[in-house]
């Protein structure tokens, strides 16, 4: 899919934050120029195309009595698609890549309380007939990334 200027706007604008306000996406449109109801469109569209993976908060699980760790597998390269499918369909897999390396498939689990991490790992491993490589966090950074489109 080709990206319009426009959506490069909402994109890189929505990286720095999104306003806690009464009307959030107005303040947003806004500043862009465009209206609440285009933004809105633009943004539906970018997730339905899947040029955007997810729109929502970021929550510190942990506060919230959760927990969150990063998984790891190693997937035959012929089979990853549908390992990918089977681990992207649970809802508490934040987000998933692909590496060039003998662990090729990466991805965070996110949920709300600490014991349904393992739930989650051994429904994975059962469903998709590979091992999950548990790595909970020991510390913690903040890096902020954004990604310029």
């Amino acid at each position: 899919m080709q990206l319009d200027q426009i959506d490069r706007q909402i994109i890189n604008s929505l990286q720095e934050g999104f306003p806690v306000t009464e009307q959030p996406y107005a303040e947003v449109a806004e500043r862009l120029s465009l209206s609440e109801s285009e933004l809105i469109a633009r943004l539906e569209r970018l997730l339905a195309d899947r040029v955007l993976t997810r729109f929502g908060p970021m929550f510190q699980a942990e506060k919230l009595g959760g927990a969150f760790t990063l998984v790891a597998m190693s997937v035959r390269d012929d089979d990853f698609e549908r390992v990918a499918d089977i681990v992207n369909s649970f809802p508490e897999v934040a987000h998933n890549y692909e590496r060039e390396h003998h662990f090729n498939m990466w991805f965070v689990v996110a949920t709300d309380n600490p014991k349904r991490i393992n739930d989650v790992l051994t429904e994975i491993e059962l469903d998709s007939g590979y091992s999950c490589y548990n790595m909970p966090k020991q510390d913690e950074y903040f890096v902020k990334l954004k990604l310029v489109v």
